[in-house]
């Protein structure tokens, strides 16, 4: 089993900074895939940012060039450095795990992920 808990968001208006993290806990203790989603009101959850599913770290095309993610292997985080934000960025933010390689999540549905955290939310005001 699998526990993942977000922290790190908050208010910020247009233009400015957050980092989300997300520490996994847990008694497996191998590598995952590991992916940030978000979800609006009145939207379906959406993938921002993966690492570890396929081959490359990839991107919503939406937020390509502002948002990184990253990880610390070592102390099992995950991070988001989402930079430039913007009024439509606001939505809560899910850390979410599957399988190491399980394949590119970006456009699957996200059932595909098989653990998810409680979520964080972030609020861009213009």
């Amino acid at each position: 089993q699998v526990q993942l808990v977000e922290s790190g968001g908050g208010s910020v208006q247009a233009g400015g900074s957050l980092r989300l993290s997300c520490v996994r806990s847990g008694y497996n203790t191998g590598r995952y895939c590991m992916a940030w989603f978000r979800q609006a009101p009145g939207k379906e959850r959406e993938a921002v940012a993966s690492i570890d599913c396929g081959d490359t770290t990839r991107y919503a095309d939406s937020v390509k060039g502002r948002f990184t993610i990253s990880k610390d292997d070592a102390k099992k985080n995950l991070y988001l450095e989402m930079n430039s934000l913007k009024p439509e960025d606001t939505a809560m933010y899910y850390c979410a795990a599957a399988p190491y390689g399980v394949g590119d999540i970006m456009s699957e549905h996200p059932d595909v992920m098989n653990y998810w955290g409680q979520g964080t939310q972030v609020t861009v005001s213009s």
